[in-house]
């Protein structure tokens, strides 16, 4: 095992569309290795998810974890029908997997649960044997349940740090879905608990900051459903679109990705990002939005350069990481796409060891956020 017998990684894709038994023979060839302590993969839908469920619970006799996205992040760069992944073997690194399997019904006393076999699993030690925990959620992206699991979970984890992203389906918002024991299920989450002695870092970045001379109240909302029927009294698509000085017919995902909102939670601004325009003029959301809420334009800087920054401060945390598990929002892509900053992206991710996929949210400790990189990192 490399890196003085901590910790062994191996990153890999597949751009075979054929199958998706084919393509996951082309990943497992290149990330398999002896002593397995667990494997992620992300997957684009346009596979055959049934025979990838199957192909994956034949192939690998470790746990894996892993979803569908909106684009997947690998030694490839930021292909969109492929399969990433990676495999650990590290005898410093625990996993335990836990299968949510109706997020509409997950409570307080679910996720206490899980809170107390992981610490029946997960015993704590001391001096040089004591450990780092953090959580990695994955979860249907399009539940619209993300709030209450990641802060049920949070609550009951206590300090442990959490990250996590909202499966995709490249943009289709028909069906995203979670890998679980050779199957791939919608309605649902995945909680994976890690307990090491490698160090490791959990961390958040965002390239907006707000713009305070546009303010917009949310005056007519369906919460339940993540849609704003009108801000500052006018329907909801007709107002955003003046503040960003387009008309209606000219608003759509790259647009979104430009110009998101910001909303104040505790002294700091998280991101809102639209999803869509409805037909009736409303707009769904990414994240939970209810009326009274006051909105701020954001204003973007340098995504590079903010993807820079993110990984220099992770070097100071723990060194180069031997891989990072990244969570990054779909819109965040679209505008490296649009803007033909893939290369540079790609770059950066690559030269920091990361495996991950695009999402349709993304989770960082007790709350759920949009356009951001959420990650975990791990060094050696």
């Amino acid at each position: 095992m490399a890196d003085n017998g901590r910790i062994s990684v191996k990153k890999g894709f597949s751009l075979n569309k054929d199958s998706a038994s084919g393509a996951l023979a082309e990943l497992k060839g290149m990330i398999g290795q002896p002593g397995m302590s667990l494997a992620l993969i992300f997957c684009s839908t346009n596979y055959d998810l049934k025979e990838l469920g199957r192909a994956i619970k034949s192939e690998f006799d470790c746990p894996v974890i892993g979803c569908t996205t909106a684009g997947e992040i690998s030694p490839a760069g930021y292909p969109e029908w492929s399969l990433s992944g990676v495999s650990i073997a590290s005898t410093e690194l625990s996993v335990k997997t836990f299968l949510i399997p109706d997020v509409n019904n997950f409570g307080v006393q679910a996720a206490a649960g899980i809170s107390r076999d992981i610490k029946a699993s997960f015993p704590e030690k001391s001096g040089a044997e004591a450990a780092s925990s953090f959580g990695l959620l994955l979860i249907d992206g399009l539940s619209v349940k993300e709030e209450p699991v990641v802060a049920y979970l949070s609550g009951a984890m206590g300090s442990m740090p959490i990250i996590g992203g909202s499966a995709g389906d490249n943009l289709k918002f028909k069906e995203t879905c979670v890998y679980y024991d050779g199957e791939f299920i919608s309605g649902a989450a995945v909680f994976s608990a890690f307990s090491t002695t490698l160090p490791v870092t959990a961390f958040k970045t965002q390239h907006f900051t707000p713009d305070n001379g546009s303010k917009m109240v949310i005056t007519g909302a369906i919460p339940e459903k993540r849609i704003v029927t009108e801000i500052n009294g006018r329907p909801a698509a007709q107002e955003y679109a003046r503040f960003v000085g387009l008309t209606i017919d000219k608003l759509e995902p790259m647009i979104f990705s430009r110009n998101p909102v910001m909303l104040k939670i505790g002294g700091e601004f998280y991101v809102r990002s639209i999803q869509k325009v409805n037909d009736d003029g409303s707009l769904t959301f990414y994240c939970a939005i209810d009326e009274g809420l006051v909105l701020t334009l954001a204003k973007g800087v340098d995504i590079i350069e903010n993807l820079e920054e993110t990984f220099e401060n992770v070097k100071k945390q723990i060194g180069s990481p031997k891989v990072v598990i990244g969570c990054e929002c779909i819109l965040r892509r679209l505008e490296i796409l649009e803007k033909g900053l893939a290369g540079q992206a790609a770059r950066i991710m690559t030269e920091n060891n990361v495996i991950g996929f695009h999402t349709y949210g993304e989770q960082f400790n007790a709350v759920h956020v949009n356009q951001t990189l959420t990650g975990i990192a791990i060094g050696a």
